[in-house]
């Protein structure tokens, strides 16, 4: 494993940046197709195609000019070189990322943007906290009362909006909550997150030429459409999941899982500056209650108010 300083601003900047690129993934997909310009197959295929490509030419510069020269600025300073180490993701983890993206653009085509991000980070929290409960990790009570304040602040934002959602279209964006529960959980085991983000990109591209052909009766197509679907799959998936990835490294699995909530609140300040969206005392006040979550666990992770809890199966 390679040996990394840890840096909290850095971190803090990834994650910012990945957040950020959530949010506007969420107002790609709404544009494109909440307005119908593009069908929702159709969507996920340009969307992981585009992030693939740009991930190829990514690696391709990291391969034949970056990693060069630092292999030339190792033998310089008589440093060990690291760049030989190989990593390629894996086949269960790009699965992991074509049923979130599949399941999340299915899912909009019925589930308003409200009540599709409830489904959806709501079950990544739940996700992730059963996750850790299973594997016998104890929660202290300040991390226990940080997740739940988090947890209802967006409940309260989100719960004077919500209607009431088919049956399939909510079982679909569950699905892609989990999915991406267990590609988070992934990300924070990988020993070369740039690698992985890469090739799990590259290792969809066998489940996207088969669902293209699958799709090709249902295509749908608008200039628009085309144009939000690589904007999703170039800025907000593919550059955000490797910053995503990168950040996760220095996250702790608690941490990881409540700040993705405030991905709903960014992307109601994007709607308010983008889309002239109005801001109401419901949304400042859910903010406070979302953030103030999030420092609590953030800052105060040992805090203990009597002994931590443990959950029995």
């Amino acid at each position: 494993m390679q040996n990394t300083v840890f840096n909290p601003y850095k971190t803090f900047l990834l994650t910012s940046f990945a957040l950020i690129a959530f949010a506007a993934n969420s107002v790609f997909c709404r544009l494109a197709l909440g307005d119908q310009q593009v069908d929702a197959g159709s969507f996920t295929v340009i969307r992981l195609l585009s992030g693939s490509i740009f991930l190829g030419l990514f690696l391709a510069v990291k391969h034949f000019i970056v990693d060069p020269k630092k292999a030339n600025r190792a033998e310089i300073d008589n440093q060990p070189s690291t760049i030989d180490k190989k990593s390629t993701g894996s086949w269960l983890n790009a699965t992991w990322l074509f049923i979130y993206a599949m399941t999340f653009s299915y899912a909009y085509i019925q589930l308003d943007t409200a009540t599709g991000a409830l489904v959806l980070f709501a079950t990544v929290q739940v996700t992730m906290l059963l996750s850790r409960v299973l594997k016998g990790h104890l929660l202290t009570r300040a991390e226990l009362i940080g997740l739940i304040l988090a947890v209802a602040g967006f409940v309260f934002l989100l719960a004077p909006q919500l209607s009431s959602p088919s049956l399939i279209a909510f079982a679909l964006m569950c699905l892609s909550g989990i999915s991406w529960a267990f590609y988070t959980l992934a990300g924070k085991e990988s020993l070369d997150p740039t690698a992985d983000t890469i090739f799990n990109f590259f290792r969809t591209l066998p489940f996207i030429i088969l669902f293209a052909v699958i799709n090709i009766d249902a295509t749908f197509l608008t200039l628009e459409g085309v144009l939000y679907a690589i904007l999703s799959g170039v800025f907000a998936s593919a550059l955000g999941y490797l910053l995503w990835y990168q950040a996760l490294t220095a996250l702790r699995h608690n941490v990881a899982a409540v700040v993705q909530l405030l991905v709903p609140v960014l992307a109601a300040v994007a709607g308010f500056i983008f889309l002239e969206e109005s801001v109401s005392a419901v949304f400042v006040i859910s903010s406070v209650i979302i953030l103030s979550g999030i420092l609590l666990v953030i800052k105060n992770p040992e805090l203990k108010f009597s002994t931590a809890i443990k959950y029995e199966k």
